[in-house]
């Protein structure tokens, strides 16, 4: 649709993928780009077209949208060789989806707007490959108003949740304390179906049961069946990149001086599941660590 910006995508993974496979649903143009080039098989027969660097889809786009690994890759993807740095113009605006640390996140963005001018929103998102198809995601976000004012139309395509936290940073932030409840909420439900099955009760049942009351939440309707079922493949998401964030968050914590006991805890669970080989394990499977225990 000529009135709608053209977008390019970084970071074609699981998450990439459903969010590109959605603008496109939506009649966005995007250009899109990733590290390892096989992955572009997952969106160009869909109507992506691919660029050969950071740099040329910037050149082809008004809003740059970023999912990639971690903070090194971020940085890597905006300022390294025919990074967006080197293609950025003052009216163009860049979307980071990914999760990154928030004190890099205020670097870059204060770094890119005073050599190119170019906008930085950082905009972490919660909800999983299902809710990113769909566009029921939930987006965090930090930046200055302006910035967020002009995403904000293409953010109500992709996400049912989108909340300005603050300014730079301060979406990145949002994060660490929703995946401390992700990934501790995680390590819950795994521990709650080894109960429910030790006990002897039926524990597919538990979700119905719990409805209404406390327990209640949106891991309980939709990660724990999952894990009762033991149905990882493929996977939704990644046992190591749980572990990154979890990790995150300590050394966030402690950046502030601050012991979070149970994140701790819950670090170790998935430390310890990684190590067994599992790093490309889905983030749920980590019922198996207790499996493998009992």
């Amino acid at each position: 649709m000529a009135d709608r910006p053209k977008l390019g995508f970084i970071g074609i993974g699981l998450m990439g993928e459903a969010m590109t496979r959605r603008l496109l649903d939506r009649g966005y143009e995007v250009t899109v780009w990733n590290l390892e080039p096989e992955r572009l098989d997952t969106v160009v027969p869909h109507g992506a077209r691919a660029a050969t660097s950071p740099a040329a889809l910037t050149a082809a786009s008004d809003i740059v949208l970023m999912c990639v690994l971690h903070t090194a890759a971020v940085e890597a993807c905006a300022f390294g060789p025919d990074g967006i740095a080197t293609s950025a113009r003052s009216d163009q605006i860049v979307v980071d989806l990914s999760t990154a640390d928030p004190a890099a996140t205020r670097e870059f963005a204060a770094r890119l707007k005073r050599d190119t001018g170019m906008g930085w929103v950082d905009a972490p998102v919660s909800g999983g490959p299902p809710a990113a198809r769909d566009g029921t995601m939930t987006v965090m976000a930090g930046g200055e108003p302006d910035d967020i004012a002009r995403v904000r139309p293409l953010m109500a395509d992709m996400a049912a949740n989108f909340t300005h936290m603050g300014p730079s940073g301060a979406g990145q932030t949002t994060k660490m304390i929703n995946q401390a409840i992700v990934g501790t909420g995680y390590v819950v439900m795994a521990e709650a179906l080894v109960l429910a099955e030790r006990a002897g009760i039926d524990a597919a049942l538990l979700p119905q049961c719990l409805a209404g009351g406390h327990a209640d939440s949106n891991l309980l309707r939709k990660l724990y069946p999952q894990m009762q079922a033991r149905d990882f493949e493929p996977p939704r998401s990644y046992a190591r990149q749980l572990l990154k964030d979890m990790k995150a968050v300590k050394e966030f914590a402690h950046g502030l001086d601050l012991t979070l006991p149970v994140v701790e805890s819950a670090a170790e669970r998935y430390a310890r599941y990684v190590e067994q080989g599992n790093e490309m394990a889905d983030s749920a499977s980590v019922v198996r660590l207790y499996d493998r225990e009992r």
